[in-house]
């Protein structure tokens, strides 16, 4: 079972994996986006750790809500609304329990990616954040490892897309041959996940 000790874990390895990764990511956002994912997400994680630290919520809802919540205040663009959205959603789905189990967090987190869809209008193959979360909380009744490489392949799987939603999809043809940003730093969080799991 999955306490909040664990999830407290998992945004503390999230908030490592996108520092580490900030320049990847904002590489990656340069040539089809505005150049700034991985120093939002940076920005946003940062702070959403400094919360955790001061607040330590009690149950794995909490954790995740309170994350999502700091989130949404803290990071630009459309990353924050969007990865704000997913955690709040899917900590409000786990509700007051005091443990969850990983199948409870796999449909939770199925309710977080359909508000992520239905906020950004987004379907699998549109080369976004969508690409690897899909796969990833499918993969996720299998195992945490097997949802880290579904979200890899997910992302992935974005570069020869042409973008149909977000920024990208402003550049047409020229969005193909670029992995997407969104979908790759989704995919940290997964590896986050299996993370905070092994520990």
């Amino acid at each position: 079972m999955l306490d909040a000790d664990f999830f407290r874990r998992w945004m503390t390895a999230a908030t490592a994996l996108v520092d580490r990764e900030a320049e990847r990511l904002t590489a990656l956002d340069s040539p089809i986006g505005d150049a700034d994912h991985g120093s939002n997400l940076q920005r946003g994680f940062t702070a959403v750790a400094a919360t955790l630290e001061k607040e330590a919520p009690g149950t794995p809802g909490a954790v995740l809500t309170l994350a999502g919540r700091q989130l949404i205040s803290t990071v630009g663009g459309a990353s924050g609304p969007l990865y704000g959205t997913l955690l709040r959603r899917t900590g409000k789905a786990l509700g007051d329990a005091a443990e969850v189990s990983a199948e409870q967090l796999a449909e939770a987190l199925r309710t977080g990616v359909d508000a992520v869809r239905a906020l950004g209008g987004a379907q699998p193959g549109d080369k976004t954040m969508v690409d690897a979360l899909v796969p990833a909380v499918d993969a996720l009744a299998e195992s945490f490892a097997a949802a880290r490489t579904a979200a890899d392949e997910g992302a992935r799987a974005t570069t020869p897309l042409q973008a149909r939603k977000g920024r990208a999809s402003y550049l047409g043809e020229r969005s193909i041959g670029h992995q997407d940003p969104g979908a790759t730093s989704a995919a940290l969080l997964f590896a986050a996940l299996e993370e905070a799991a092994g520990e």
